[in-house]
C-alpha cells in the first residue's frame, strides 16, 4: 500500500482537474440528483478545497509531522458522514488513512456520489488503500467517528456506546466586526455567510457589530431552494410583525441569538468587545469557528475563509488524529 502522503497527493492532483473529465462531471450530476441543495458551482468549489487546501504534499507533510503514523496497530474506523454540504465528511477519511487505520465509510445519502467518485479514485490509485463502505460492515468496526444533528449526536451516544468514539452535534458560527473592516474582508464575509447556501456550521449566521455600524451584505445569487425559504421567512416575519431589513434574498433580524430559519442572518450591536468575548465564551459549546480580526478565540477564522478550514482546524476544536493515535496503543 502506497504512504499516505503519496495516496493523498496524487489524490489531490486528481480532484484539483474536478469537472474536466466525464467521471467528475458524472459524479457532479448524480450529487446534484441526490441533494437539490448542491450546485455544480458548491460542488467544484467543495473538490478545490480539498485539493488546495488539504492534499498540497507540503501541507500534508507539515501536519503528519506532529502525530505517530502510521499507528503501531491499525484499527477498523467507521466514519458516519453528514450530507449537508459536498465532500463535508472526507476530513474525516483523510485522517483514518493518514493515521494508519483503515476507514469504514459510511457517507449520508445526501453525499454519497461524490463520497463514491472520491473512493473510486484512491482504489484507482492504490488498490490496496485502506478504505471501505461499511456496507454490512459496521458491527465490525473497532471505533468510530460520527457526524450529525443534536438528535442524531444522541442516536450515536446510544449506538456506539461500547466503542472509542468521536462524536458531534449540530454548531454554528459567529463573526465580529470592529467597524473598520476593509471592503475585501466584508466580501469576504459575504461568502462566509451565503456560501453553500449556508447550510455548513462554519457558515456564519450571527454577527456582533460595534454600535453605530451599519453594515448590510450582499447576497450573491442563491439556489433556488434557498430563494424559496427565503420567501417562507420573510411572509413568516411579517405575520408575526418581528421587524427585519431585506436583502433581497435573505433577510437580517436584530437578535442576539442563532437563527432558526436558514436565511435568516441575526445581528446584533455590543458597546465592548469584552461583552462579545463573554457571550462567546458562554455559548462555546455552540460554536463551530468565528470569523473576527478582533478578537482571539480559539477557533477564529479570517474574513473569507470560514468555508475554506486548514489541516488543523479540527471541527468543534477536537483533534481528530490524537483521538486516531490513542486507538493504535
Amino acid at each position: 500500500m502506497k504512504n499516505a502522503l503519496d495516496l493523498f497527493t496524487e489524490l489531490g492532483r486528481r480532484l484539483a482537474r474536478f469537472g474536466q473529465d466525464e467521471a467528475s462531471r458524472r459524479a457532479a450530476e448524480l450529487a446534484q440528483a441526490a441533494n437539490g441543495w448542491f450546485t455544480s458551482g458548491d460542488i467544484r468549489r467543495a473538490a478545490a478545497a480539498v485539493a488546495d487546501g488539504m492534499l498540497r504534499r507540503e501541507r500534508l507533510a507539515s501536519w503528519l509531522s506532529h502525530y505517530p503514523v502510521p499507528a503501531a496497530e491499525p484499527r477498523r474506523v467507521l466514519v458516519v458522514m453528514a450530507g449537508n454540504i459536498p465532500l463535508v465528511g472526507f476530513f474525516d477519511l483523510l485522517c483514518v488513512v493518514a493515521a494508519g487505520h483503515r476507514c469504514l465509510v459510511k457517507p449520508s445519502s445526501k453525499d454519497r456520489p461524490l463520497l463514491e467518485y472520491v473512493v473510486a479514485l484512491l482504489r484507482e490509485i492504490d488498490p490496496d488503500a485502506a478504505v471501505e463502505f461499511a456496507d454490512g460492515a459496521e458491527t465490525e468496526a473497532d471505533a468510530v467517528i460520527a457526524t450529525g444533528s443534536d438528535r442524531a449526536n444522541r442516536f450515536f451516544r446510544t449506538r456506539y456506546a461500547a466503542l472509542p468514539a468521536l462524536l458531534r452535534g449540530s454548531r454554528q458560527s459567529v463573526a465580529v466586526l470592529s467597524g473598520r473592516e476593509t471592503e475585501r474582508q466584508l466580501a469576504g464575509l459575504a461568502d462566509d455567510l451565503f456560501a453553500y447556501s449556508g447550510l455548513g456550521c462554519r457558515s456564519v449566521s450571527l454577527v456582533f457589530l460595534p454600535r453605530g455600524c451599519g453594515w448590510r451584505p450582499t447576497p450573491p445569487r442563491m439556489n433556488p431552494k434557498y430563494c424559496r425559504n427565503y420567501v417562507q421567512t420573510k411572509a413568516v416575519l411579517v405575520m408575526q410583525g418581528v421587524p427585519f431589513r431585506d436583502l433581497g434574498a435573505a433577510v437580517m433580524v436584530e437578535r442576539r441569538a442563532f437563527p432558526t430559519a436558514l436565511s435568516c442572518i441575526c445581528y446584533t450591536y455590543y458597546d465592548d468587545v469584552s461583552e462579545v468575548a463573554a457571550w462567546l465564551a458562554e455559548h462555546d459549546g455552540e460554536l463551530q469557528c468565528v470569523v473576527s480580526e478582533c478578537i482571539a478565540h480559539s477557533r477564529r477564522a479570517d474574513f473569507g475563509c470560514a468555508q475554506r478550514p486548514a489541516l488543523t482546524d479540527y471541527p468543534d476544536d477536537r483533534d481528530v488524529m490524537e483521538f486516531l493515535a490513542g486507538l493504535g496503543k
